[in-house]
C-alpha cells in the first residue's frame, strides 16, 4: 500500500473518533499518533497525556514534553505509582497488564473530567506478534489503537514520520525501566535509578544510540546493535565502562554477543512453554 494511502487510511481512523486523550510517551508510534490527531481533529480537541513515574527515564520524560511543546499539543503529566501495587512490583510476565490498568485509569479520570471522547495509544500492527499484556489493559480501558486499526507496522510509522518531517522518525526504541530486570525480580525506586544512570552514562559518554543494560542482580548485561560491539571491548572504553558501572555497584560487567534485540526478556517465557 502507498504511504499516502497508508496516511489517509490513519486519518480516517483518528477522524471517528472526536476528541481524544492520547498516552504519548514520546517514542516514534505515539509522536506519529499525536501529530495525526492534532492535525485531524485540532489541538482544541486532543490532550496529551504521559505518565510519570520510576519506571520513566528522566530523560524520556523531558524528551516528550518538548516533542508536545513542538507539536503544538496540551500536554498533562499525570503521577502514576506502579510501585506501590505489589502485583506489578513482583515483576510476574503480565507486570505491564498492572502498569498500564493504573495509566488508562488516569487517563480515563482525567479525560472525563475535561470532556475528551476517547482513550487513544500508539499500538502498531506489529504489537500483535509479540507478548503484550499491557493491550489486554487498554482493551479494557476501552483504549483504541488507530496505528493498530490503519495496519500500520513499526516500519511504516518511521516511514510516514520521516515524510512529515518529525524528528522521532529514527528515534530508537525506549521501553519502561522495568524492562531491564528477569521476570520474578523485585523491582524497586533503587534498581530502576542504577538501570537508569548506567545507560544514561553509556550514551552521553560513548555516543551509544541504543543500548540496554539488563540488570541481574551482580551482573550488568550489556546489549548494544551488532555494530557497537567491537567499540566496547578496545581499550580504553573496555575498562571505563567496567569502572563506571561497577561504581554503581555492579560486580559483573557483560556483553551481549547477540546484541541488543527489543523484547529478548520474553524469551524465558516462549522457553518456559516449549517444555
Amino acid at each position: 500500500m502507498p504511504d499516502k494511502d497508508k496516511l489517509r487510511q490513519l486519518d480516517e481512523q483518528i477522524a471517528r473518533l472526536g476528541s481524544v486523550a492520547v498516552a504519548f510517551s514520546g517514542g516514534a508510534d505515539s509522536t506519529l499518533l499525536l501529530a495525526r490527531c492534532l492535525a485531524t481533529l485540532g489541538a482544541q480537541h486532543v490532550l496529551a497525556i504521559t505518565a510519570d513515574s520510576p519506571t520513566l527515564p528522566r530523560s524520556e520524560l523531558a524528551e516528550a514534553q518538548a516533542l508536545a511543546r513542538e507539536l503544538g499539543a496540551r500536554h498533562v503529566l499525570v503521577t502514576t505509582a506502579e510501585l506501590d501495587d505489589a502485583r506489578f512490583a513482583a515483576n510476574p510476565p503480565d507486570r505491564c497488564f498492572f502498569c498500564k490498568q493504573e495509566l488508562f485509569a488516569h487517563m480515563r479520570q482525567r479525560a472525563d473530567r475535561e470532556g475528551y471522547q476517547v482513550l487513544a495509544y500508539g499500538a502498531t500492527a506489529d504489537d500483535q506478534g509479540d507478548f503484550r499484556p499491557g493491550m489486554r489493559a487498554a482493551r479494557e480501558a476501552g483504549a483504541v489503537a488507530p496505528l493498530l486499526e490503519a495496519e500500520l507496522t513499526k516500519q511504516d510509522v518511521r516511514d510516514l514520520s520521516r515524510q512529515l518531517g518529525l524528528r522521532t522518525w529514527d528515534k530508537p526504541a525506549m521501553a519502561c525501566l522495568s524492562s531491564r530486570f528477569p521476570y520474578g525480580t523485585a523491582l524497586t525506586t533503587e534498581g530502576l535509578s542504577r538501570v537508569e544512570q548506567a545507560e544514561g552514562l553509556l550514551r552521553s559518554e560513548l555516543g551509544l544510540r541504543q543500548v540496554r543494560v539488563r540488570d541481574q542482580g551482580a551482573v550488568a548485561r550489556i546489549e548494544v546493535e551488532p555494530q557497537d560491539l567491537a567499540s566496547l571491548v578496545q581499550e580504553p572504553v573496555r575498562s571505563q565502562v567496567i569502572a563506571r558501572l561497577k561504581a554503581l555497584g555492579y560486580i559483573y560487567i557483560t556483553l551481549n554477543l547477540e546484541g541488543f534485540r527489543s523484547g529478548n526478556m520474553n524469551d524465558v517465557l516462549v522457553n518456559d512453554s516449549s517444555r
